[in-house]
């Protein structure tokens, strides 16, 4: 296909899913459901009841999906009397998770911190390997960060739980210390992830570490601590309602639940989940003899969602779940599946490239073992066995090696020479006239003229109804500078351009500016660009002469109103949503936006 690819037992299995998980959204058909909700007042309170089931038919959210029987519930209900047919009230524990293995560091840090898997081992091995920390001199200040299990040492338990006595209480601390079993093949050489002194808390070491060697220390000491302490309890509550309508009788059902203890949530709590974030609905104090008066009774409409895309976070959990790969491995698996450009991540998720689809497709066809999820979970289990010495390591390498390189002397003879592969179209070349063919190039399919080398034609293009059709190439009003033929808006691998359309002949080529001029040497212009990794930013024309770059896409003629620097940027985060602010480290300046990607985000 080209050069610089790769195929492998976990990084090919990892694709596949990817690749999977976008054929199950493509061909996904949503549906409307629809759910009835009624708003009571009992115990002088108001609080919400959905509906459950009609008659002695229980309900899941798909079962009622026709409009018309939605509108007869709600029309039938609220002229309903309404009788509380049970009180249920019981108390709800939530227990702490394990400590971290590398695993669920890197799942809590993409969740939590919104880092990459790469970036949290990096952080972490940085913790590992030492820092200097004031009079401690230089200490590290995590355990080995590559294990997968959830072992602690006595010494270490003993340790959290002094802390969680003395800081917190008690009450927070179980009668006996929290225990947490290891998953199948785990290997107990090291601890769980821990910080290696007791004494050195977050507090202590902010100051010696950088902000995002102390967002996965603070990470790591926190879900240490937690995992010793006692779980929340909350008060939970269901009601269910008869409803004796004219036509039929439903049935109601309200749940909520109140935190009466937070036990390890003191510690363990995310920075931006509050109180009220704990509670799931609190219901007034309702008894059988309660009365309770229908005030209105309403229906919503609703579609189905495709799965989701995977996250890193998401992906890596599969991936363990599936016994594919080790924990020490993903971040580097996942690493290699970006760079070698079979999948790019869009707002935190995964979508496989055009690349990555062919080279599944060709694997599946050819090397079908190699990304079959059962045969590498196999393999890893036997590759344990081997590792306990239970299972004989030629025998299993022979029992690999035989049909897969059946597999390679077929694959040789019989796969598709992508790189070479010319698929004929109907189109003529609009240059020479000769046919034009379909080919594969390092930024994926295009079409070209069958008379290269004589006639250098190439052309995006798109297939509708099964007919191959040309893309045209937007023109501007600019004129090419060496040539004066107009220039077009072109692709390429760091994103949109502006190209001769006398190309080849003229070979003249610019970037798109933004129309900002650059604040830092104000002669260039700022431009939209990528990095190699697909994420978009703002950057001198005079690049490598002026060096200033920003990641957040500036706002033309929107000077701040507070410093007056030249324009605002807009900013989209997943925690805090769309803003525009100001550039400027020292001003203090951001207006958060309506609740929805930028447009910029969307594109």
């Amino acid at each position: 296909m080209q050069r610089g690819l790769s195929a492998g037992r976990v990084q090919s299995v990892a694709v596949r899913m990817i690749s999977d998980r976008e054929g199950e959204v493509e061909i996904f058909v949503p549906k409307a459901y629809f759910t009835v909700t009624a708003r009571l007042n009992g115990a002088s309170k108001d609080f919400d009841s959905r509906l459950f089931r009609i008659g002695e038919r229980k309900l899941d959210r798909t079962d009622l999906d026709d409009e018309a029987l939605a509108n007869e519930v709600v029309d039938d209900s609220k002229l309903a009397a309404w009788k509380i047919a049970s009180v249920q009230k019981r108390n709800r524990r939530r227990n702490p998770d394990a400590p971290f293995i590398t695993s669920t560091l890197q799942q809590e840090s993409s969740k939590r911190l919104y880092f990459s898997a790469k970036k949290t081992m990096m952080m972490a091995q940085q913790l590992y390997e030492g820092m200097e920390i004031g009079s401690y001199g230089s200490q590290g200040l995590i355990t080995y960060m590559r294990t997968d299990s959830t072992r602690l040492s006595d010494t270490a338990i003993s340790d959290a739980r002094g802390v969680i006595a003395k800081q917190l209480g008690k009450e927070y601390l179980p009668a006996t210390p929290n225990e947490f079993k290891n998953k199948k093949n785990a290997q107990d050489a090291h601890e769980a992830i821990r910080p290696t002194s007791i004494e050195l808390t977050p507090a202590k070491v902010k100051p010696y570490l950088e902000a995002d060697q102390f967002k996965v220390y603070d990470l790591i000491w926190k879900r240490y601590l937690a995992c010793q302490m006692a779980p929340a309890v909350y008060d939970q509550t269901t009601v269910e309602f008869d409803v004796k309508g004219s036509k039929n009788a439903y049935g109601f059902r309200s749940t909520g639940s109140i935190l009466r203890f937070d036990g390890f949530l003191a510690v363990w709590r995310a920075d931006d989940e509050k109180e009220e974030d704990l509670l799931e609905g609190q219901l007034p104090d309702l008894e059988e003899s309660t009365p309770v008066k229908c005030l209105k009774v309403m229906q919503e409409k609703h579609m189905t969602q495709p799965p989701p895309r995977f996250s890193e976070s998401s992906l890596i959990k599969e991936l363990e779940e599936k016994g594919i790969g080790r924990p020490s491995t993903y971040a580097a698996i996942l690493s290699t599946i970006q760079d070698r450009k079979y999948v790019e991540k869009r707002e935190n998720r995964f979508y496989p490239t055009e690349l990555g689809r062919l080279v599944t497709t060709l694997l599946i066809e050819n090397f079908a073992n190699i990304v079959d999820v059962q045969f590498t979970a196999n393999m890893e289990e036997k590759l344990d066995l081997v590792e306990e010495g239970t299972a004989d390591w030629i025998e299993t390498l022979q029992s690999f090696y035989g049909p897969f390189e059946e597999s390679l002397k077929v694959a040789k003879e019989k796969m598709r020479d992508v790189k070479r592969e010319e698929i004929p179209t109907e189109i003529q070349c609009p240059k020479c006239e000769k046919p034009l063919v379909i080919k594969w190039g390092k930024n994926g399919r295009f079409v070209a003229c069958q008379g290269y080398p004589d006639c250098r034609f190439t052309s995006e293009f798109k297939e509708e109804d099964g007919k191959v059709k040309l893309v045209e190439q937007p023109t501007t009003d600019e004129k090419c500078p060496n040539c004066t033929a107009p220039m077009v808006v072109k692709s390429g691998r760091f994103g949109r351009f502006l190209a001769c359309s006398g190309y080849p002949e003229c070979k003249t080529t610019k970037p798109i500016t933004t129309g900002i001029q650059c604040p830092e040497c104000k002669e260039g212009e700022l431009s939209q660009k990528r990095t190699r990794f697909g994420k978009t930013f703002y950057s001198c024309t005079r690049y490598p002469n002026c060096k200033y770059a920003i990641w957040d896409k500036p706002l033309k003629d929107r000077p701040c109103p507070t410093c007056h620097h030249p324009f605002i940027v807009e900013k989209y985060t997943k925690k805090d949503g769309a803003s525009i602010k100001c550039p400027q480290k020292e001003c203090d300046y951001q207006e958060k936006l309506p609740d929805a990607a930028p447009a910029s985000q969307e594109a």
